[in-house]
């Protein structure tokens, strides 16, 4: 990745004070001067706010490293940064590094280090560096948020929908006891703020475990922690994070997280390659016009090859069951499957191939996993249940990119928000409650909050495209929704969910033949490039209710909304196009009979003119979608 310098790193040394000299309070601002964060240093400890446009986004709240023992500030000084960077892949195609940052350094328990603060226009990160620490020392990198009583908060769960909304000052004792507040949590301020607290570069702080989030009922704030599992004689945290914007669909395109992280640590990035990807694990039992049954053997494999390579579809994912079980550096492989045939046919295809691991069906061993996977020909790995383990993702990461693998990590996996810059083969991760995931139902609301809360922490491997709603809601696969006919959505929703879930692999999960069937709506998703945009947009977005992402590559956009079971018209404003221009859009629609219960296959689609100003009238059903593809003439 090319790093250019517009301005470079400014040093202005504010003060070298003692102690007892350092003024109580110390500010910095943003760069477009809207946001400030003040630290005061006293008795108690050291504190900050977060003002926006002179307004509180947090109030008066602790930050330290270690607990209970009193901050002496030696010096600050103040940088100025504005960069450009282009990541190998990603939600855009040049990102700028634009922040103003305050060093604080610090004496503490007698061992020296600094707070580093960067304010962005959009976001605040805080990080810190202690030297001379000892096994002996219990370290916590601990922060409040203190927000007003009437602000509201959602979190994520794991494989579970969003929580929320939760408002602060109504909490009962038992709601205060929230022990499972996965990251990223999100505030809907009452001045219309929205905020998301988080962390970036846990992959560069070794030793540490994911921040923990909770609820203090005595303070009456939200506390995260980050302690340490081992520590070594100079401690470097992740930095934590708090996202603001007007919206919440603000939180979801920031660059900050990434901007935080590690710069790539791999020097060759030319087999780093975003797409899409066909899947065989929700098509087992599928029973095809010409009366084929998919199962996991290979004609089945073959098949999804035929259709990858005729649409352009990069990869196909062959998930679990294609192994029996696994020793120490072997696999017993399905007496069903030719797993050579298929490598060999993908190969003359040209269709590459990723291969899931799971590690629940015994140990091959993990230094020599990733090498065979590499042996087999195989483009990625798909690693299953390994759980929320830092250091063995972080190793799993790095042991990939050695072996030029891509990796999406399955089953609830550590969020490491921003390693995207750093490791590019961390191409997805199921960090959500995924499409039909535990067979369970899933809604339009789940879905709109998972986008709004869960994909600020990266990119999601969701699942979604599911073209035979009716089928799927009848029970005829063998991995169907557990409850019939609770699967809530509608074809073009399904098409314009592949849209507004950002992934390096967007992996559709449907049989080839019921794309086939609808093979003009299939173009949207089979035209729309993945991983590579130049550009992206959250134009609408409300949490439960409604979302509308757009994102261009080269000059043309890709625009996707989602609607709840209301359903709806929404308001999509083309300013974001190009003055002069006359663009050609493809209207991808639900029917005035489409509904996500009832017609869920019912869609029409459409082609007109239009130009930068224009207001597009997104008429969607209950559960529904609409998607466009503008094309510059």
């Amino acid at each position: 990745m090319k790093q250019v310098s517009l301005t470079f790193s400014m040093l202005l040394f504010i003060a070298f004070f003692n102690a007892c000299s350092v003024k109580s309070n110390i500010n910095v601002s943003s760069p477009d001067k809207k946001v400030e964060l003040t630290f005061e240093n006293n008795e108690e400890g050291l504190t900050y706010q977060l003002n926006r446009n002179n307004e509180v986004l947090v109030g008066v709240s602790s930050i330290s490293i270690l607990p209970n023992i009193p901050v002496k500030i030696l010096n600050t000084e103040i940088n100025s940064v504005d960069t450009k960077w282009n990541p190998v892949w990603g939600q855009f195609s040049e990102i700028r590094d634009f922040y103003n940052e305050i060093v604080i350094h610090i004496e503490v328990d007698g061992k020296t280090g600094k707070l580093l603060s960067r304010v962005y226009n959009d976001g605040v990160g805080f990080r810190f560096e202690l030297d001379d620490v000892t096994a002996e020392d219990q370290l916590d990198f601990y922060a409040e948020y203190n927000l007003a009583s009437n602000d509201v908060f959602y979190y994520t769960v794991g494989e579970h929908p969003p929580v929320g909304p939760v408002a602060i000052g109504s909490l009962s004792d038992e709601q205060a006891k929230l022990s499972k507040m996965l990251l990223p949590v999100v505030v809907e301020k009452s001045n219309k703020n929205h905020l998301s607290f988080l962390e970036s570069d846990l992959y560069s702080s070794k030793g540490f475990s994911t921040m923990t989030m909770n609820f203090n009922k005595k303070s009456g704030t939200l506390v995260s922690s980050s302690k340490p599992k081992y520590i070594s004689e100079k401690v470097v945290t992740p930095w934590k994070v708090i996202l603001f914007g007007d919206s919440a669909g603000d939180l979801v395109t920031s660059t900050v997280t990434v901007n935080l992280a590690a710069p790539c640590e791999i020097e060759n990035t030319d087999w780093i390659k975003p797409g899409k990807t066909m899947w065989d694990w929700r098509v087992h039992g599928y029973t095809a016009p010409d009366g084929f049954v998919y199962g996991i053997n290979t004609e089945s494999y073959k098949r999804f090859i035929d259709f990858a390579d005729k649409k352009g579809i990069e990869y196909f994912l062959i998930d679990a069951s294609w192994y029996k079980r696994a020793t120490k550096g072997h696999f017993e492989l399905t007496p069903e499957l030719d797993l050579e045939a298929v490598i060999a046919y993908a190969e003359d295809k040209d269709v590459e191939l990723i291969l899931y691991y799971d590690r629940k069906f015994g140990e091959y061993g993990d230094k020599e996993l990733f090498p065979y996977f590499q042996s087999l020909g195989m483009h990625g790995i798909k690693y299953g249940f390994m759980g929320n383990n830092v250091q063995f993702s972080r190793d799993a990461i790095s042991q990939s990119a050695a072996s030029e693998l891509l990796i999406d990590f399955h089953d609830s996996p550590v969020p490491f928000t921003g390693v995207r810059r750093t490791f590019p083969n961390a191409i997805t991760r199921e960090y959500c409650h995924a499409q039909q995931d535990s067979r369970k139902a899933f809604t339009p609301e789940t879905f709109i909050k998972l986008a709004l809360v869960n994909a600020i922490q990266g990119p999601l491997d969701m699942n979604n495209g599911n073209f035979d709603i009716t089928g799927i809601n009848a029970g005829k696969r063998q991995k169907g929704p557990k409850k019939l006919n609770s699967y809530l959505s509608t074809v073009v929703s399904e098409v314009a969910r592949t849209l507004v879930v950002f992934s390096g692999l967007v992996c559709i999960p449907d049989a080839p033949e019921a794309y086939e069937a609808k093979a003009d709506l299939f173009e949207f998703i089979q035209k729309m490039p993945v991983g590579k945009w130049d550009e992206s947009r959250i134009l609408n977005s409300k949490m439960g209710e409604y979302i509308t992402t757009a994102r261009r590559s080269k000059n043309d956009w890709f625009v996707g909304s989602v609607m709840n079971q209301k359903g709806g018209v929404l308001d999509i404003d083309l300013n974001f196009l190009e003055e002069g221009k006359i663009y050609e859009v493809t209207f991808y629609e639900d029917t005035p009979e489409t509904d996500c219960k009832t017609n869920p296959e019912a869609y029409q689609i459409r082609k007109a003119k239009v130009k930068k100003g224009d207001v597009i009238k997104a008429n969607m059903a209950p559960g529904g979608g609409h998607c466009m593809w503008i094309k510059s003439e």
